[in-house]
């Protein structure tokens, strides 16, 4: 790891960072997110309202990142703004009490709407790297994310070095920016496996201020064993799709796989892997999770294009004690590849993602609570599922321990509409909703989808609605959500109250 830049301390770095600048910060997930800047960082900003003074910069990462990044800044005050997604709990009530403004976008367009300068001049990019040449050369750690477009942008480059994660990781990455229109060509990705770019960003080194040495791991954490409730989604889907290649509408050798991030996909993926009639499968995706080094290992997957490895801190281990044998299965690309809609409906993907609630005319929300609360974020799931060859939902049919149904007459907040979403699938069963009109989808997820205690209720509300091409009644959409506010439970409305007030 020689190189001649300046070695500088966390707080030699942070003193390169002022009150309303705009930084970039390596990561996606907590994966390869910078560790030890940001909290050096925050605690400027306190030091700065300590003495009567403003200090708040603008953040943007890859996706969320890890609490030394997103949670220490949120807890110092020092955010004024963030994008395109978060996911820790601290921050998390800052944009909910308004205390920081969030622009929540699309992984795939960050980007490039940051190379056209649409949020401002990024003063400062900080990146992880797991090792820097003189000429410029940095290669990123466990993600890739936006760390390619901040450094082009960026007036100045800190690089946390981190010894925790080998130099023989160059060669997994595929580091490929677009042109700008009206000179982008086509992206050359023709298989998961295609690789078109370079193995390291390369920078301008004069950018490069100094280096800041880590050996700190990933904030990832382990995922929860399958329940009966997340086995039985994966099951469902696994069942739906080797019946799509039953019936001819996937081919024999499938089709790529974009799965989500948490316990639902990691169950889903584990259940493609063990279904019988589901040959070994390529995956087009922006996380890689512990599952799929799992089957890996056990040959189901045979390639998996990434932004980010998102692993257990065993299965990151395993992946760098057999480094040689994933370099050959893995590649990781900037989000806007990984996530790039052209790719997507060029490959075929199919696009597996969690819902926080889904109507029954199959709408989707997948990012807030009772219509107001933001949970994370939208992320990738609307580059994928827009996209997609086939586009797949899943959820539980309850949650607060049954006390609401994630089916519900209409969606508190639309972040996927039922022109994107194909496929609904809950530990009850399969909504297969192509070639299905609007009444014909309501019965199929109330009937296929909902909680049986539920299901009434659901059933109840579509039946008293008799005109409309969508039979959707606005003085009771959202009686389900009220009923929970009043009581704690979406169980029991009373229909003909609302119905005779129409």
């Amino acid at each position: 790891m020689s190189h001649s830049f300046p070695v500088i301390t966390p707080e030699e770095a942070a003193a390169y960072i002022n009150n309303g600048d705009t930084v970039g910060f390596s990561g996606f997930t907590p994966a390869g997110s910078a560790k030890v800047v940001p909290k050096a960082i925050a605690d400027r900003a306190i030091a700065e309202h300590e003495a009567g003074r403003p200090f708040q910069i603008g953040v943007m990462t890859g996706a969320s990142t890890g609490p030394s990044l997103d949670g220490v800044l949120a807890r110092a005050n020092a955010v004024a703004w963030r994008t395109p997604y978060q996911s820790d709990p601290d921050l998390r009530r800052c944009i909910n009490e308004g205390r920081v403004r969030f622009f929540d976008m699309h992984l795939s367009a960050m980007p490039q709407q940051v190379r056209y300068n649409f949020f401002g001049p990024v003063h400062c990019a900080v990146v992880e790297a797991c090792d820097i040449t003189d000429d410029g050369e940095i290669v990123p750690t466990s993600s890739v994310g936006a760390s390619p477009t901040f450094c082009r942008c960026a007036e100045k480059i800190i690089v946390e070095l981190n010894r925790s994660h080998p130099r023989a990781l160059r060669g997994i990455h595929d580091i490929y920016e677009p042109a700008d229109p009206p000179h982008r060509r086509e992206i050359p990705i023709y298989k998961p496996s295609d690789r078109i770019g370079a193995d390291c960003i390369k920078v301008d080194p004069r950018k490069i201020v100094g280096v800041v040495e880590t050996e700190q791991t990933d904030e990832t954490s382990g995922f929860d064993a399958p329940n009966e409730v997340t086995q039985r989604i994966g099951q469902n889907v696994a069942n739906f799709l080797a019946g799509e290649i039953a019936a001819g509408r996937i081919p024999k050798t499938f089709l790529p796989i974009q799965s989500g991030v948490g316990n639902i996909a990691n169950a889903v993926l584990g259940a493609l892997g063990q279904h019988p009639d589901i040959p070994p499968f390529e995956m087009y995706t922006e996380v890689v999770q512990d599952s799929v080094i799992g089957l890996m290992e056990q040959g189901k997957v045979r390639f998996a294009s990434t932004t980010a490895l998102t692993l257990s801190r065993e299965k990151m281990e395993e992946v760098y004690r057999r480094l040689d044998f994933y370099k050959e299965r893995l590649v990781l690309r900037p989000q806007e590849i990984s996530n790039h809609p052209e790719v997507v409906r060029r490959l075929g993907i199919v696009s597996i993602n969690t819902a926080i609630e889904v109507d029954i005319f199959g709408n989707v929300n997948s990012t807030h609570v009772l219509g107001k609360s933001l949970m994370n974020g939208i992320g990738g799931s609307g580059d994928f599922t827009r996209n997609a060859f086939i586009s797949i939902f899943t959820c539980p049919s309850t949650a607060k321990g049954g006390k609401i149904s994630t089916i519900v007459p209409l969606v508190s907040h639309m972040d996927h509409s039922e022109h994107s979403v194909q496929v609904v699938v809950t530990e009850h069963g399969v909504a297969d909703l192509r070639g299905k009109s609007p009444s014909e989808r309501a019965r199929l997820i109330a009937e296929q989808c909902a909680d049986p205690s539920f299901r009434d209720e659901l059933l109840g509300y579509f039946s008293r609605v008799r005109d409309g091409h969508t039979p959707q009644t606005l003085a009771a959409a959202f009686a389900m959500h009220q009923q929970f506010l009043r009581t704690g439970s979406m169980a029991g409305v009373d229909w003909e109250s609302y119905y005779g007030a129409q």
